[in-house]
């Protein structure tokens, strides 16, 4: 096709393009194609600092003899709070024009928190309050459910994020409702909410072919493929259903079906950078109502028959609230946050403790 499929999606359809990166110069190019907000995480912000080191070694170095008693932890933070600042105002247009439904930055809250649910409502306001368009991400863990709640009521547009199956889906569309009716019973404006909720699809492929690896399963691999698709379809159908004001978010991308499957909702799709440019270097005409469509049996029964991790992952019940944190595609996620935290403090440190020996 002549034009960027993610184009042709936008005038066609009630599905939104963000993106998967808080870098400037990637977030400008894609504004080409129609992204209209942008996500990110620990991981994304400390790759954003480091392709642009030039500048953020002298912001730490500034930074740092401003604030000589801050931690390089502390540090760290200021600069992904100044890189989400810098990254938002590329979207107050849309966020103006939108009514706060788009045009809003991602920024998320400390991984380390995943316990603590009034740690991570408190910083999700603070967060929320460095710019108009910021939108905050907190962990769907067991624990958190409540920071969802209580981070909403507080006027929070939250993204919840570390989300793998429809159950967790579920809990957090239904915390947010709460912590809405209590704004609304109390008169508070909620016209520039714009809360979603991630599923992180290419994760949940991951976890199903951790357990395929395992149990030595004999499928066809096509269908693996298939996994996070299905969860997010299943999860659309039960919000659709149900009305709920939260929208859902496609992410983690490992295909490019993680996009051209799941069009046509009222839905946000956030692909990295790099499979934006993929995609529109592969030209896809996309269908334009694939989230709609039943998953082919002959893909869904394998899945559902195969692998229990799957079905924890699909089902409406699958998951308890209570298992959310120790779900095992959660641990493998918050690890790998866990150790971007450590690197953000270790680039830091690099810079405010010099190896003397290089």
């Amino acid at each position: 096709m002549s034009e960027s499929p993610f184009l042709y999606m936008k005038k066609n359809s009630k599905t939104v393009l963000w993106n998967d990166s808080a870098d400037p110069k990637e977030l400008k190019d894609a504004l080409t194609w129609g992204i209209v907000g942008a996500t990110c995480n620990p991981v994304i912000a400390l790759t954003a600092l480091k392709a642009d080191q030039e500048h953020w070694v002298g912001r730490i170095k500034d930074y740092a003899k401003a604030h000589p008693t801050a931690t390089d932890d502390a540090i760290g933070w200021a600069m992904v709070k100044e890189l989400s600042i810098s990254a938002a105002k590329l979207f107050e247009p849309e966020f103006e024009k939108q009514n706060g439904r788009n045009g809003r930055l991602s920024i998320q809250t400390d991984p380390r928190n995943f316990r603590d649910a009034k740690a991570l409502a408190d910083q999700a306001v603070e967060f929320s309050q460095l710019a108009k368009n910021m939108i905050v991400k907190i962990p769907v863990t067991s624990e958190a459910i409540a920071a969802f709640e209580e981070a909403t009521y507080q006027g929070v547009s939250i993204n919840a994020t570390v989300s793998f199956s429809v159950a967790q889906t579920i809990a957090v569309a239904e915390a947010i409702e709460r912590g809405l009716k209590r704004r609304e019973a109390e008169g508070k404006d909620i016209s520039q909410m714009g809360p979603v909720c991630t599923i992180m699809v290419g994760r949940v492929d991951d976890w199903v072919k951790v357990g395929a690896e395992k149990m030595g399963a004999k499928v066809d691999p096509e269908i693996l493929e298939w996994a996070g698709v299905a969860v997010f379809r299943h999860a659309h159908k039960v919000y659709t259903e149900r009305g709920y004001r939260t929208r859902l978010l496609s992410a983690a991308f490992r295909n490019h079906m993680h996009w051209s499957e799941i069009i046509g909702g009222d839905s946000v799709i956030s692909p990295p950078y790099a499979w934006q440019v993929k995609i529109n270097e592969m030209g896809i005409t996309p269908n334009l109502s694939s989230v709609n469509e039943p998953i082919e049996a002959r893909i869904l029964d394998p899945l559902l028959e195969n692998f229990p991790e799957f079905r924890k992952m699909y089902d409406v019940d699958g998951l308890k609230v209570e298992e959310f944190t120790h779900f095992g595609a959660t641990l493998r996620t918050l690890r790998g946050f866990l150790q971007s935290v450590n690197d953000l403090e270790s680039f830091v440190r690099d810079v405010t403790v010099p190896n003397p020996d290089k």
